[in-house]
C-alpha cells in the first residue's frame, strides 16, 4: 500500500509518502529542492553513481513514522543537500528548511 500526505513546515508545504513493503516500510518527505528518507536511502550511490544530477537527499535511520523521520538526525547526506546548507546531524525538518 502507498499513502501520500501533506505535511507543512516553515509555512510550506511538503509530501509524505508511505510505501508499505514486505518486512519493510518506505518513508519519504519531498520538498521543492530535495528530499529526506529511511535508511533505504543509499547517499553513497546517489553521491558516487549520480553527482551529476546533484540529488539533494538526507537519510535517518531507525525511523518507522513520518513524524520520527522529522524529528529524527540524519545520519548522512549528499554532495548536494550539503550544498544547500544541509548537514548530518539536523533533524528531518531542519533539512527539509534547507530544501
Amino acid at each position: 500500500m502507498m499513502k501520500m500526505e501533506p505535511v507543512v513546515l516553515h509555512d510550506q508545504f511538503y509530501t509524505s509518502m508511505i510505501v508499505e513493503l514486505p518486512d519493510t516500510t518506505l518513508l519519504i518527505v519531498s520538498g521543492e529542492k530535495g528530499y529526506i528518507m529511511c535508511g533505504a536511502l543509499d547517499i553513497d550511490v546517489l553521491n558516487s553513481k549520480w553527482p551529476k544530477r546533484k540529488i539533494a537527499a538526507g537519510r535517518a535511520l531507525g525511523v518507522r513514522t513520518i513524524d520520527e523521520l522529522l524529528e529524527a538526525p540524519m545520519e548522512s547526506v549528499t554532495k548536494a543537500a550539503e550544498a544547500l546548507g544541509v548537514k548530518a546531524g539536523m533533524t528531518g525538518k531542519e533539512a527539509l528548511y534547507f530544501m
